[in-house]
């Protein structure tokens, strides 16, 4: 038996059901990884990928595919080229307009796991958070390094891990939309002959 048929078509389907789910799982854990490091919680972004790691993990459980994955694919598609194109000023902006909307707990909490005090020296407002920042580095030396700079470090490898892991696999949700869309349109060899799909 050739390849595209009937059977290469379903058993090419049910692969890519196993394939989405595993992408659905991949796409949560980068990006609950990511917002794990405390910092990227508060890009939106972040949040976006793990919807579509969901939705993707969903679709896959229930097996629809055609409208509803050839819009995940542009959501997916979107959202990667978002991660993969903020630069570091942007990066910076929005850490920059996070760190001063959280409270001090959760500052305090951040300093004390990035080892770090205050988050640019920029303002007065960084001799302030100096003065009270709990963070293991002070005691140790009179001075300790930024957060502000850590964070970025570490938001910028988990929007490239992100928006490179998310841009690879929405193309495969395109040829998914193609395999349903041939599969639909083929006769089940196994049914009535004169029965039309």
């Amino acid at each position: 038996m050739v390849c595209g048929g009937f059977a290469c078509s379903k058993n090419a389907l049910c692969a890519l059901n196993v394939v989405y789910m595993l992408v659905g799982l991949l796409l949560i854990g980068v990006a609950a990884w990511g917002k794990g490091l405390g910092l990227v919680s508060s890009i939106h972004i972040i949040g976006g990928v793990i919807a579509v790691g969901v939705f993707l993990l969903l679709i896959a459980v229930a097996g629809l595919y055609m409208i509803i994955l050839g819009l995940v694919f542009i959501f997916q598609f979107g959202i990667s080229c978002s991660c993969l194109a903020i630069n570091r000023s942007k990066q910076t902006d929005v850490i920059n307009a996070s760190w001063w909307v959280m409270s001090n707990k959760t500052r305090d909490e951040l300093e004390r796991s990035f080892d770090c005090c205050g988050l640019f020296n920029l303002t007065t407002l960084y001799q302030q958070d100096y003065a009270f920042c709990t963070a293991m580095c002070k005691s140790r030396s009179s001075t300790c390094q930024m957060c502000g700079e850590k964070f970025l470090k570490h938001s910028d490898k988990a929007l490239k891990i992100l928006g490179g892991v998310g841009l690879f696999f929405s193309f495969t949700e395109i040829l998914g939309v193609w395999l349903a869309m041939r599969f639909r349109n083929q006769k089940d060899p196994r049914a009535n002959p004169s029965a039309f799909l």
